[in-house]
């Protein structure tokens, strides 16, 4: 692995792009430059420029006009680059899913790495998403990985339940 690559993991700088919602998902991921939870303790920092950026992350419903922007933001990205979506309505449309002028979801208009669910997600499920975007950004192996590991970890012995049979 090149000393760019290992670099670009331990620290990467973020882009927010709020591409129009009720700003609870802009809100907390403001709080995340606070004392509280000090993103910046991981090497994680905030960058006004998409262009210094290793991280994009998406907040609110895409539209296709908003999407043209999101579309231009990533293109402007150098790589290594990972794509965070955070909050429903990124990830899906959330409650305007059926609106006629928004895409169903960021991963329509860009392809997205990571997604963090919630209305508004928990500064600490932003943090666990963001810090597995930066995992993505070194080469090492992420969530479909996890998710596989945990699918074959051996269940315990004398499963719940089984204790009042005889």
């Amino acid at each position: 692995m090149s000393i760019v690559r290992w670099a670009r993991g331990k620290s990467p700088w973020y882009f927010h792009y709020e591409t129009g919602s009720c700003n609870g998902c802009a809100i907390e991921v403001f709080a995340l430059q606070t004392p509280l939870y000090d993103l910046e303790r991981f090497g994680i920092m905030n960058t006004g420029n998409p262009k210094h950026a290793d991280l994009l992350l998406v907040t609110g419903c895409v539209g296709y006009r908003s999407g043209r922007v999101l579309r231009n933001l990533y293109h402007q990205m150098p790589g290594p680059k990972a794509v965070v979506a955070i909050g429903v309505c990124a990830l899906t449309g959330g409650i305007f899913h059926d609106c006629y002028n928004l895409a169903p979801g960021a991963d329509k208009v860009i392809p997205v790495d990571v997604y963090v669910p919630g209305c508004a997600p928990w500064p600490e499920a932003m943090i666990d998403g963001i810090l597995l975007a930066a995992e993505k950004l070194r080469g090492a192996p992420v969530a479909r990985d996890r998710r596989r590991l945990v699918e074959e970890e051996e269940p315990p012995a004398g499963g719940a339940g089984e204790e009042g049979k005889a």
